[in-house]
């Protein structure tokens, strides 16, 4: 796997002048060229970066409904994420018209963004689970990496700071929409999460845990097909609560229906949960409902 460092490396394999910051740039999508290289294959960058992308020539399919937002397209992405794409991918891009920014995370510095940029999980979905921009939202994302872009031109001791207020603003418009597109779109959503609840009930119907271990939120995802922070995002707009909080819920419930209908002891429940030490099953159980199962078996006594 290729990893490439810096702004200017990429710039360089995107055949566009090198950044006038050495942490931060902004492109147009519409002067991008990948030069010929393996590297594309696989590789990670070690920096962030938020694309908009404007009059996609193709519509995207959600489940089996389409997109209902075709302005504008946005894709995050975070250092250490492994990406693989075709060149003719890439050059497809300067076809139509947006922004791609790119930041290092030594241009949070000192910021408070630096702690907070991990809690936005969408740096996190797949690319098939891109932000659609109806145009209101577009002319305001638009506006701000305009913003970033005429105000790193002329660099002083007040860009940093200026730069990243429009970074933060961005990134709390990012969020905002993200939740619009959870409920524009619940009829799907509420589709995904009929098909997770089947999911989970299978698999402790089927004991699954007895060979295929504790239950996780990245099978589900990928039984879905979803990235498992979207499928956990999508899942708490829709009932407050996270893809594990579900998991969590329903293995519970199975645990207590093993104390009161089986003679199981508390190690066997906890193997055909899928647990590896009873201890974790025990530690769970009493997070969960304040009793251990012993207690709770022998209020049924």
């Amino acid at each position: 796997m290729q990893i490439i460092n810096s702004l200017s490396d990429f710039h360089r394999l995107l055949s566009i002048p090198a950044p006038l910051h050495p942490l931060i740039s902004v492109v147009q999508v519409s002067e991008l060229h990948a030069v010929n290289s393996d590297i594309w294959k696989r590789f990670t960058t070690n920096f962030y970066t938020i694309s908009l992308k404007k009059n996609i020539q193709s519509k995207v399919k959600y489940g089996q409904n389409y997109y209902d937002f075709d302005s504008g397209t946005m894709t995050f992405s975070a250092p250490k994420q492994i990406q693989s794409v075709e060149v003719a991918e890439i050059n497809r891009l300067n076809e139509g018209k947006g922004f791609a920014l790119m930041f290092h995370p030594d241009f949070l510095a000192k910021h408070a963004l630096a702690s907070i940029i991990s809690n936005y999980s969408f740096f996190s979905y797949s690319l098939n689970e891109a932000l659609h921009l109806s145009e209101k939202e577009e002319n305001n994302v638009l506006a701000i990496f305009k913003k970033i872009e005429e105000e790193y031109q002329h660099i002083d001791h007040h860009t940093q700071d200026i730069i990243l207020s429009q970074l933060d603003l961005l990134l709390n418009y990012s969020n905002r929409f993200y939740e619009r597109q959870f409920i524009t779109r619940k009829s799907a959503n509420n589709d995904v999460l009929v098909k997770t609840e089947n999911l989970i009930n299978e698999y402790f119907k089927n004991e699954d845990g007895l060979n295929k271990g504790i239950l996780t939120v990245e099978y589900l995802a990928d039984q879905i097909h979803l990235s498992p922070k979207y499928l956990s995002d999508m899942l708490r707009s829709l009932t407050n609560q996270s893809a594990q909080q579900h998991i969590h819920n329903k293995l519970i419930e199975k645990a207590k229906e093993y104390l009161t209908t089986t003679n199981f002891s508390v190690s066997e429940i906890a193997y055909h949960l899928g647990f590896e030490r009873p201890q974790s099953f025990n530690k769970l159980f009493k997070n969960k409902t304040d009793m251990s199962p012993l207690e709770f078996r022998a209020g049924f006594n």
